[in-house]
């Protein structure tokens, strides 16, 4: 196993920012006190805006306790009774599954009670001198702010916080709930109503306060943070990964990236699914984290170019992250809904397509994907239900084709087709973003790591299945498609899918010398699959050469037009590959 060298808390440096962050509570509180006195009025009103999940409490009391305000307002005592947000979110959250529900369409002025909402507005319209802090989610909805702060929270802090039973759902106090089922109800419902809220409160921020680590809060100007992102788009960067355990869980991305060796496994990274992960801006030697659909929400056009944006708005449709088996076991076999399915029953305009790029491939690794010839419906779904029920295990070769893995081999997987990856096996998956909408039809007969049997949604993956993609259908569309494309010196392209019903196109280049690319005004998402360094660098100086490692994903902006990729380091003189992906359009 190589040295890492793999960085795990990658930042974008914000022009001139050595002096617009502070850190600890007695500086945030100092310079808001100063923002606040800057403002030519009697009753100056500071509204911190937080993300669900943020600690308001925490807040609140820091800045009560040094700021000294007049009236202190939280925002939630204005929201409707947790009984009645129950009821609102209820028609979202799928009954009892605990995995789907619907993406919901409701906006946070629906969580507020008039009663209470008009009592806290004339609460503060009483106020004469002083001013009023008022703390929670929709704190500008009670009062329109003269100093505006947005406390965001990763989504992965989010999780975290759910799992340590920190925090409960928007508007409701639920931490006795499971965590599992708190992230259900977030994602279908408490991130949906929230980003619908921040998207427009960007552009206003005066000051952006990260508390993802309690101990440690940073108070960025606000026009500094958006210096930052309107940085970012002009250059090739990385979103901060983050590593999770599961079941079938191995043991290489613990060697190849340097984590924790006492953990028993890690499952799961996401290195690149914007909705997911953070973003470091670096203030000189600070680093102020902010999720990266941040970005994606205020500089859309640059990030992903005017035919992706038109096609798919703010949201950033490429993921790319990695399932590591190696050590470990098989995944679930599984399929992922079709179009109209997933329109229908959970409310997302595209699906969940992917593919597997095996980044490292153990011996005796292997790919299911793809049914085998003759196989009988009606005897695979009596198979599949008596395994569930507690029968035998389910004879998945029986079924399914089981397709030798080698490294560098790339199975493509549209949706409605049965897969899974085997053991011993290192996926970098190349996907469409849509990333919970797995049908598991049979777990292997394993528990969570919970120590309960993880969901199973059997019914709606034999609805999903397309019966036609047999043996030979597979063979010929799904496993290894390479078709060279063109060379040059020093290097040459693959094209690698994804299969025709993919949006997604990949290429692979080979190169042992600096290969031209060009976003062609779509947004790029590249890893370095082969090679110890690589650089990216601008023909024309546009921006700072970008040094990218092994198995590191990397985004270029559809803004940056060319760009050029070299082997560097210890890489020169050796041929090194990376993947690239983008938006057919």
């Amino acid at each position: 196993m190589r040295k890492s060298t793999y960085d795990r808390s990658p930042f974008v440096a914000v022009p001139g920012g050595e002096d617009a962050c502070v850190t600890g509570w007695d500086a945030v509180a100092a310079r808001l006190e100063g923002a606040v006195a800057g403002r030519r009025t009697s009753r100056p009103v500071l509204a911190v805006e937080c993300y669900p999940g943020v600690h308001e409490d925490a807040i609140l009391g820091e800045l009560r306790t040094r700021m000294e305000p007049a009236l202190v307002v939280r925002a939630g005592d204005a929201m409707l009774p947790p009984e009645a947000v129950d009821a609102l979110v209820a028609p979202f959250l799928g009954g009892d599954d605990r995995v789907f529900g619907f993406l919901c369409g409701l906006t946070l002025p629906q969580f507020f009670d008039a009663d209470r909402l008009r009592r806290a507005r004339e609460a503060i319209d009483r106020v004469e001198k002083g001013p009023v802090l008022i703390v929670g989610c929709g704190a500008t909805l009670l009062h329109e702010a003269d100093v505006l702060v947005y406390a965001d929270l990763a989504r992965w802090e989010a999780q975290m916080r759910f799992r340590r039973d920190e925090i409960g759902n928007l508007g409701v106090e639920n931490r006795a709930l499971s965590a599992g089922l708190q992230y259900k109800r977030a994602f279908f419902v408490d991130w949906r109503v929230a980003d619908r809220w921040k998207r427009p409160l960007i552009a206003r921020w005066d000051f952006a306060l990260d508390t993802n680590d309690p101990r440690t809060p940073k108070l960025a100007e606000g026009e500094a943070v958006r210096r930052g992102l309107r940085h970012a788009v002009t250059r090739p960067f990385r979103v901060v990964p983050f590593f999770d355990p599961a079941p079938w869980g191995g043991q290489w991305m613990k060697e190849a990236f340097d984590l924790d060796r006492s953990a028993a496994n890690y499952g799961w990274c996401f290195d690149c699914v914007p909705e997911e992960n953070s973003l470091l801006l670096g203030f000189g030697d600070v680093r102020v984290e902010i999720p990266s659909i941040d970005l994606v929400f205020d500089r859309p056009r640059a990030l992903l170019g005017e035919a992706v944006h038109a096609r798919f708005g703010d949201e950033f449709p490429i993921r790319f992250d990695f399932l590591d088996t190696m050590g470990g076991g098989n995944l679930s076999f599984q399929v992922h809904p079709l179009t109209e399915s997933i329109q229908h029953n959970f409310g997302m305009h595209y699906t969940q397509d992917e593919s597997y790029y095996m980044l490292d491939a153990g011996p005796g690794a292997s790919v299911y994907l793809g049914l085998r010839d003759g196989v009988d419906r009606e005897a695979m779904a009596r198979d599949l239900r008596e395994a569930q029920a507690g029968g035998p295990p389910f004879p998945a070769d029986r079924y399914a084709n089981r397709w030798p893995a080698r490294k560098h081999d790339h199975f493509l997987i549209p949706a409605g087709t049965v897969h899974c990856s085997g053991a011993e096996s290192m996926v970098l998956e190349i996907s469409a973003t849509p990333y919970i909408f797995t049908f598991k039809m049979w777990d292997w007969g394993r528990l969570g790591l919970d120590g309960r049997p993880r969901p199973v949604h059997l019914e709606h993956g034999l609805a999903n299945i397309q019966w036609d993609r047999t043996t030979d259908w597979t063979r010929d569309n799904l496993v290894n498609r390479v078709e060279p494309l063109g060379e040059g010196d020093g290097w040459r392209e693959e094209r690698t899918g994804l299969h025709e019903r993919e949006f997604i196109e990949t290429r692979r280049h080979w190169f042992a010398k600096r290969v031209p690319h060009d976003t062609r005004g779509g947004v790029n998402v590249l890893n370095l699959v082969e090679g110890e360094e690589a650089v990216v660098e601008s023909p024309s100086g546009a921006f700072e050469p970008f040094l990218v490692r092994y198995a590191e994903t990397f985004i270029v902006p559809a803004a940056v037009g060319r760009y050029t990729i070299s082997p560097h380091g210890r890489s020169v003189g050796r041929e090194c590959a990376t993947m690239k992906a983008y938006v057919r359009t």
